[in-house]
């Protein structure tokens, strides 16, 4: 789903990823993640697309906002996970979002 209602000025973390071969417990920890990040103060939506490379993006209010969820214990918890098992290789980006458009056709009946 594409996060459609968001209001400029916000910030959005781009998480671009490789993964190694073994995912045990990857799909069930990142759902987990997820919903976590949903509770967080200041937490706007989410997209991600998982395949050979993958990309989350999350959007936030506020830098303060991103520093929090990133020290937060659990998720802190589950990215020294991801460094030990999943991740290959990762990156990520925090970017100010000035202005944004978008498209959407239109049902047909």
């Amino acid at each position: 789903m594409i996060v459609d209602h968001l209001k400029t000025p916000y910030y959005a973390v781009i998480f671009t990823s490789i993964m190694t071969d073994n995912l045990e417990n990857y799909s069930e920890t990142a759902q987990k993640m997820e919903a976590l990040a949903k509770l967080q103060k200041g937490f706007l939506g989410i997209e991600s697309a998982r395949s050979e490379l993958g990309i989350t993006v999350s959007y936030w209010q506020t830098l303060d906002d991103i520093s929090r969820w990133k020290n937060n214990i659990e998720h802190t918890e589950v990215r020294n996970l991801g460094r030990e098992k999943w991740y290959q290789q990762y990156q990520l980006r925090i970017c100010k979002v000035e202005r944004e458009y978008g498209f959407e056709k239109k049902k047909q009946f």
